[in-house]
């Protein structure tokens, strides 16, 4: 997938469970449907509404699996490949069948909170790994970590296949300088509904 494809709404799909615990596939296969029929840009699975952390690698492969089904090409599918364990992305990364995935959305690494150096070895590991184009995601009230400016930009003018970041920080003036800088066809996604008209407002 081109970077300039990577635009306008995208939702991050929730998984449904039943009472007793397993994925319910019915509802998930409905929402889908209801989400693609509103017109959305693109879909994200595995994202952070989706409870990713706490599925098996086993449920992750048939969530994913039902909604690419379901989608059937219709509109980009995005999924959720992230984690504070470079090698365990990087491993992960051969393993999963891309095929109708057209992008990953990388969450900056929590817990360990590594400066901006880690970070970027980080996703320059991933980068050199994915087959599909990769969009950095910074949510630092999640992670305890933010990506820079200066380090979304130094991993987007080295890498083709950094196609975007979606951006979560809350901080104007950092993302301000990512839209003023970023190479041409990279994108600036908004992660943080409140500030998502300004960041429109700033580009």
């Amino acid at each position: 997938m081109k970077a300039e494809t990577i635009k306008g709404t995208g939702v991050a799909l929730i998984t449904p469970f039943h009472n007793y615990g397993t994925i319910d596939f019915t509802s998930l296969g409905k929402l889908t449907k209801h989400v693609i029929n509103g017109g959305v840009d693109f879909l994200v699975a595995l994202g952070t509404t989706s409870e990713a952390p706490v599925l098996s690698a086993d449920e992750k492969n048939a969530v994913l699996n039902h909604i690419l089904e379901v989608n059937d090409g219709k509109v980009p599918v995005i999924i959720g490949v992230g984690g504070n364990n470079t090698q365990g992305i990087v491993d992960s990364l051969k393993s999963i069948d891309f095929e109708g995935v057209s992008g990953i959305l990388s969450v900056a690494p929590y817990y360990n909170k590594p400066n901006q150096k880690g970070l970027y070895f980080h996703f320059k590991s991933i980068a050199a790994a994915s087959p599909v184009p990769v969009i950095l995601y910074n949510v630092p009230g999640r992670t305890s970590s933010n990506i820079s400016a200066e380090t979304t930009l130094r991993l987007a003018s080295e890498f083709g296949n950094i196609a975007g970041i979606k951006e979560a920080s809350g901080d104007l003036g950092q993302i301000m300088q990512i839209i003023k800088n970023k190479p041409e066809g990279v994108s600036v996604l908004s992660g943080d509904d409140a500030l998502t008209y300004p960041m429109l407002a700033l580009g």
